[in-house]
C-alpha cells in the first residue's frame, strides 16, 4: 500500500483529472478540441498561469499574496492613463513593472520587517491597490492600444507551426526557469525548508526574511506584467480589470497539490491545476454556463483543493496506525 501511495500523489491525480476533463469535453462538446478553441482557451488562462508561478513559490514558503489581481488592475489603470496622456508604450511597460516591484516590496516589508501575517497584509493591499487603480483611471476605459503590441497577446498570433499563442510560449519559458529554481537549486530547497519549519530554517542559516521579501517583489512584478498582457489582450484598460482573479489563481495552485501550510508540492502539479481550471471554464463557456455559475465552480474547486488532500492524509494516517505492528 505504501509503495502504491507514492505514485498516487495529489498532483498526479490532478493530471489524470485534466486528461479526463479534456476527453469528456472532446466527446461531448462540438468544437472543444479544435485548435482554434484550444488556442483561445490557453490564451484566456495566460494571466492566471503567469501569476501562478510566483504564487507557487510563495505558498511553498508558507506565504500567500492576495493582492495579485489588484496589482494587475493597478498596472492596467496606469498603462491606460499614461497611454491617454501620450506616453510611448515602451516607457509605460517598465514604469508599470516598477510599480509592481514597489507594491511587492510593500507587501514583503510588512511581512518580514513589521512581522504581520501575509494573509492579513495582502488582504489590506488588495483593497489599497484596487483603490489606487480607481484613483488613477476612475470609471473610464482606455482603448486603442498600439496593434504592434496588442496582436502578440491574442490567440490570432501563434508560434509558427503551432496553435500556441506567444504569451503562452513566454509562460512556458518562465515555467521551465521556475521549475529549475524550485526543484533543482539550493534556493528551492530553502523555500521548502521555510514552508515546513521557518524557525528551523532560520537557525540552519537560511536568509528567511530576505528570501520572502524577494518572493513578494517577484509576485508584484509578474502581476504587473500580467496586467499589461491583460490590457492588450482585451484592448481595454480599466480599474476593475482582473477583479476576483486572485481566487482563480489560489484555487488553481492549491488544486495542483501545493499545501497551503507550506513545505509541500510541485510546480508541475500547480501548472496542471491551472490548466484544469482553465479548460473546465472553457468547457462550461462552450456549453453556455453563466459566469456566475463558473464563479461557484471555482469556489467549490478551492474548497475541494484544500479539503480533499487533508482528508486523504488523515485517512492514510489512520490506515497506517491500524496496520502498524503492536509494540
Amino acid at each position: 500500500m505504501n509503495s502504491l501511495g507514492k505514485y498516487l500523489r495529489w498532483d498526479s491525480v490532478v493530471g489524470v483529472l485534466l486528461i479526463a476533463v479534456f476527453l469528456v469535453g472532446t466527446g461531448t462538446t462540438e468544437g472543444f478540441a479544435d485548435t482554434a478553441n484550444l488556442s483561445a482557451a490557453l490564451d484566456d488562462t495566460v494571466e492566471v498561469a503567469l501569476i501562478a508561478l510566483p504564487m507557487t513559490l510563495l505558498v511553498v514558503a508558507g506565504q500567500v499574496d492576495l493582492s495579485v489581481a489588484s496589482m494587475l488592475g493597478l498596472s492596467s489603470s496606469i498603462a491606460g492613463s499614461l497611454w491617454n496622456a501620450g506616453w510611448a508604450f515602451e516607457m509605460i511597460v517598465p514604469l508599470c513593472l516598477l510599480v509592481g516591484a514597489v507594491g511587492g516590496l510593500l507587501n514583503g516589508w510588512l511581512v518580514t520587517r513589521v512581522g504581520l501575517p501575509s494573509l492579513a497584509v495582502t488582504i489590506g493591499t488588495l483593497t489599497l491597490f484596487r483603490g489606487l487603480a480607481s484613483v488613477v483611471l476612475g470609471t473610464d476605459a482606455v482603448a486603442d492600444f498600439p496593434d504592434t503590441y496588442a496582436r502578440w497577446t491574442t490567440y490570432t498570433e501563434t508560434v509558427p507551426g503551432t496553435f500556441v499563442p506567444y504569451p503562452v510560449a513566454l509562460f512556458a519559458v518562465l515555467a521551465a526557469v521556475t521549475a529549475v529554481v524550485l526543484h533543482c537549486t539550493g534556493l528551492g530547497r530553502s523555500l521548502f525548508a521555510i514552508g515546513a519549519q521557518e524557525e528551523a530554517a532560520y537557525f540552519a542559516g537560511i536568509r528567511v526574511k530576505r528570501i520572502k521579501l524577494a518572493l513578494f517583489v517577484v509576485s508584484g512584478v509578474v502581476s504587473s506584467f500580467a496586467g499589461i498582457v491583460y490590457t492588450l489582450r482585451y484592448g481595454s484598460a480599466r480599474a476593475d480589470n482582473g477583479l476576483g482573479l486572485e481566487l482563480v489563481v489560489i484555487a488553481s495552485v492549491l488544486l495542483g497539490g501545493i499545501d497551503f501550510d507550506g513545505g509541500k508540492g510541485t510546480l508541475g502539479g500547480a501548472i496542471a491545476g491551472v490548466l484544469l481550471v482553465g479548460i473546465l471554464r472553457n468547457l462550461l463557456t462552450l456549453n453556455d454556463v453563466s459566469s456566475e455559475i463558473q464563479v461557484v465552480v471555482t469556489g467549490l474547486l478551492l474548497i475541494s483543493s484544500v479539503l480533499t488532500p487533508r482528508v486523504a492524509s488523515v485517512l492514510s494516517e489512520r490506515r497506517q496506525r491500524r496496520t502498524a505492528p503492536a509494540a
